[in-house]
């Protein structure tokens, strides 16, 4: 890939996704400089050396690591990924405030060795560690984004792909809101190919695409996180994909329509909170939001999300 010369891509947190992160952006030739950074020295040097012994499976990439900013020198791109992890039972939203002060403390050094690098969150409550991270860097917001619903897009679209036996390629469909409990499925927008959602006849053997269908599906999308982290810990591939995809929109100035979570103050009369929305991804960020028509219900769903996160983001006093 061309947009990969000289680039710099730091992941902030060497546990599970963000060494996924790492492989997935090595393995996909996504930059030509990946760095990690921990605060567990013996943990990221092994990471390095691990992700480096396969470099010549790769395309022509560097791996470093280190426990100080100063390894993250002039990255086009900064991953946060560092957190306190998920417990089986647990919500998002349970594990903000350990979370959230991480990136307070963590942040301000980062934008001090690396000013212009676009800031990509994925540490969980994403949307709340956004805001905090918007205040705590003082950048502007095209430079600050969520990972958001990109991965609940892609379970969604994975779904419907299942249930009307079409390839995912072929299936456009976005969650909005939290990346958490309260996200809404935009049905009305959603399409097969040409057809939308809402007027799909099944193909031969294949069930009704009905309300009930629907619901199931919802559930099964924001619940599959819970599943996976109960059975094995920690939820890696899809998201470490889905970051590396994030990654590639910015550094191949590719203006990628993918539902980041982004201040989006105003819209559709949101206050001040970080949701996702499909958007615009190039290389100044994320800036553009898609003023995406929403029926009364997903209108009304997508607000109550935002008051959802507007209770957390005043309750740590953000």
């Amino acid at each position: 890939m061309n947009h990969t010369q000289g680039s710099k891509v730091s992941i902030i947190g060497a546990g599970a996704v963000g060494a996924t992160t790492a492989y997935a952006l090595l393995m996909r030739g996504s930059a030509r400089t990946v760095a990690l950074m921990d605060i567990n020295q013996a943990k990221v040097d092994a990471e390095v050396l691990d992700l480096a012994h396969g470099s010549q499976f790769t395309s022509a990439a560097s791996v470093i690591g280190g426990t100080d900013a100063a390894v993250c020198a002039d990255s086009d791109i900064i991953v946060f990924t560092a957190g306190a992890k998920q417990k089986p039972g647990q919500t998002r939203l349970q594990l903000a405030e350990t979370t959230v002060r991480l990136a307070q403390k963590v942040l301000p050094d980062l934008v001090d060795v690396a000013p212009n690098a676009i800031h990509v969150l994925v540490t969980n409550p994403v949307d709340i560690v956004t805001y905090a991270a918007l205040k705590a860097t003082g950048l502007p917001p095209n430079q600050v984004f969520g990972s958001g619903t990109v991965l609940d897009s892609s379970r969604l679209r994975y779904l419907v792909a299942q249930h009307t036996g079409v390839a995912v390629q072929n299936v456009h469909a976005y969650i909005a809101g939290e990346h958490g409990d309260s996200q809404i499925p935009l049905w009305s927008s959603a399409t097969i190919g040409a057809i939308p959602l809402m007027n799909w006849t099944p193909l031969p053997g294949f069930p009704e695409f009905d309300q009930t269908v629907r619901d199931e599906i919802a559930h099964e999308v924001v619940h599959s996180a819970y599943q996976i982290i109960e059975g094995k810990g920690a939820t890696n591939y899809a998201i470490g994909l889905a970051t590396a995809r994030i990654v590639e929109a910015v550094l191949g100035d590719e203006r990628r329509i993918l539902p980041v979570s982004t201040l989006a103050t105003g819209f559709h009369g949101i206050g001040e909170v970080c949701l996702s929305l499909p958007s615009v991804v190039d290389r100044r960020g994320c800036d553009v939001r898609l003023d995406t028509p929403l029926s009364d219900q997903e209108e009304a769903g997508l607000l109550s999300s935002a008051t959802t996160l507007r209770g957390m983001i005043e309750q740590f006093g953000l």
